[in-house]
């Protein structure tokens, strides 16, 4: 992997400080973010996921602790906030709610337009970030609204990919979608990391989703990062997952079924593909 990114330092957040009702939503949390990375972030809802991604882009500060972004303390009072999120760029959950724009050429070009490019570059900068996502041309003057979910979802996407950035945060970019689109967008996401080499962090609740496509996972419990490591490993703590609410991706309980029917199959075998080479190993 390249040189780290981004690095978090003991992070700890408790929302209604001081209050009978107050919690811990980040307690001690520390990770880095390496460059060209794919990593997933999983963990039930209220496990602190959603709140860590708004520190990565500053939106939240936290009560003790920071995030280093190539070195820099971006909680420092003269860092450079806004320029921080134009190379972390954060993708919020169902994002099409947030659309705006009369046009989707016009929707995507606003980001750069705000970080200080003059008209003709945002647009050439849009332009480029659109056609990254998989978007046809006919859809640049469409307006954003008579776009399908899939559609506005890459609009939504493209809007952050117009400010070229380093790591991009996607939370839960699948939800909602039916089938087909979920894999269209997920296929799009692992092709940008593939041929540009941005860091991705995906939040998700779906263990076949990260399962597919991360090649790191971070697993978050009551504000703590419980594991972090390769999908394989993460995803041998079956019973630990189950415990918080969450599972192993469903190839994993097939495999298991097998092996324990008496065929000799590997049960790492996470993904759909390579679940489905070990079963045509094992009964050839």
């Amino acid at each position: 992997m390249n040189e780290y990114k981004l690095i978090a330092d003991h992070l700890i957040y408790e929302y209604n400080k001081g209050s009978a009702q107050a919690r811990k939503a980040l307690d001690d949390v520390s990770f880095v973010l390496r460059g060209g990375e794919f990593v997933g972030l999983i963990g039930h809802t209220g496990s602190g996921k959603s709140t860590l991604v708004q520190h990565l882009v500053a939106l939240l500060k936290p009560d003790s602790g920071t995030i280093y972004y190539e070195g820099a303390d971006i909680f420092e009072k003269d860092y450079n906030r806004k320029a921080l999120r134009g190379k972390v760029g954060l993708v919020f959950q169902y994002p099409e709610y947030q659309l705006f724009e009369e046009t989707v050429l016009s929707e995507v070009s606003y980001g750069p337009k705000n970080m200080g490019m003059d008209k003709k570059d945002a647009e050439l900068a849009a332009y480029a970030a659109i056609k990254r996502v998989g978007l046809e041309d006919e859809c640049f003057d469409q307006s954003p609204f008579d776009l399908s979910g899939g559609q506005k979802r890459r609009v939504a996407i493209a809007s952050v990919l117009a400010m070229n950035p380093e790591i991009l945060v996607l939370d839960e970019p699948t939800a909602g979608l039916d089938p087909a689109g979920r894999t269209e967008l997920l296929d799009m996401i692992t092709e940008l990391k593939e041929t540009e080499g941005i860091t991705i962090v995906l939040v998700s609740h779906s263990m076949d989703d990260v399962a597919e496509v991360a090649n790191r996972i971070i697993v978050m419990d009551k504000g703590k990062i419980v594991y972090d490591a390769e999908p394989v490993e993460v995803f041998r703590h079956t019973a630990e997952l189950e415990a918080m609410g969450l599972a192993a991706p469903q190839m994993s309980y097939v495999l298991r079924d097998l092996k324990a029917a008496g065929i000799d199959v590997n049960v790492d075998a996470i993904t759909l593909k390579a679940a489905k080479e070990e079963i045509l190993r094992a009964l050839a």
